[in-house]
């Protein structure tokens, strides 16, 4: 072997020891706060076990995921938990695609717009959800606005108290919250579209719609896969909002989401081993997003 090559072979170990120096933080992160958790969530839901019983766990085999699937609280949860998913994902993706459009048109002031825009996801889930408290109180200002707008003054909309209404409301916040940060995601996405191909769509006669309908759209699908799964995934992890807002009164059926109904098991019913099951269920279901997505992007990349 030439001194060349024994060089060579030197700095590349060098390299690759530096390589795991920067990244062993990043995977013992990871491993303490997420990998950790999610093996012992699957390993307590074989076990009865209590919060702050002082007994050890009972081995119960899969009685845990029978009693959840038999229950009605559960299907609730189920049925609370994707009314809100689909209930927020279409505002979401809509609106973030339009205002991503729109944005990206504008040769002035598109900074200020996408900061704007981004500001409210800065802000934490409970921040928000207490903003909107104030908002949807019957002299705030979501029963002024839909009364101005309805011309109906003095009408109390319920935005808390009736269950229709408090899942509008937790709806609200969301895409209230998110709308900027999926924006941002769009933006990034049609920023890699070829300006040349708009161009002589343009030379040719096409108009926006036929641009957008025929270039952007077909040539944004890689990021639209992702900002679906990505919101749908969001959506499924939601609790601060919901929480909050049963907190102050509001009927906790209609938004009793899976990630409150895990909160309530573990800590208000000490059950550990139920919580676990509806944490692995709900996992299971999102890893099969990320699948999904992952799949879906590789033959996207495999066509083009």
């Amino acid at each position: 072997m030439s001194d060349k090559q024994t060089a060579a072979r030197s700095l590349e170990r060098g390299r690759a020891r530096w390589g795991w120096i920067f990244v062993a933080p990043g995977l013992l992160f990871f491993s303490v706060f997420s990998f950790y958790p999610i093996l012992n969530a699957f390993y307590t839901s074989f076990f009865n076990k209590k919060l702050l019983s002082l007994k050890a766990p009972k081995f119960v085999g899969v009685q845990n995921y029978a009693k959840v699937v038999a229950s009605p609280d559960f299907w609730n949860s189920v049925r609370a938990t994707f009314t809100f998913a689909l209930g927020a994902f279409v505002p979401l993706f809509l609106l973030s695609l339009i205002f991503a459009v729109l944005i990206s048109s504008r040769r002035r002031f598109k900074r200020a717009a996408q900061m704007a825009l981004y500001s409210p996801a800065v802000l934490s889930s409970a921040v928000a959800a207490l903003i909107w408290l104030l908002v949807f109180d019957p002299r705030g200002l979501a029963n002024q606005f839909v009364n101005w707008i309805a011309g109906t003054p003095g009408i109390d909309r319920k935005w808390l108290a009736d269950a229709t209404m408090v899942q509008i409301s937790t709806i609200i916040v969301y895409v209230w919250k998110y709308v900027g940060y999926f924006t941002i995601l769009f933006i990034t996405g049609i920023g890699k579209i070829p300006q040349s191909v708009n161009e002589a769509a343009l030379i040719d006669g096409a108009g926006p719609l036929q641009r957008f309908f025929r270039i952007t759209l077909p040539l944004l699908r890689p990021t639209t896969v992702l900002v679906s799964v990505m919101i749908l995934i969001q959506c499924l992890k939601t609790f601060s909002t919901q929480y909050l807002f049963t907190q102050r009164g509001a009927p906790i059926g209609p938004v009793n989401v899976l990630t409150l109904n895990i909160y309530n098991t573990a800590l208000r019913d000490q059950n550990l081993g139920r919580a676990s099951v509806m944490s692995v269920l709900l996992f299971l279901f999102m890893l099969f997003l990320s699948w999904a997505q992952l799949r879906f992007s590789r033959s996207e990349e495999a066509e083009l």
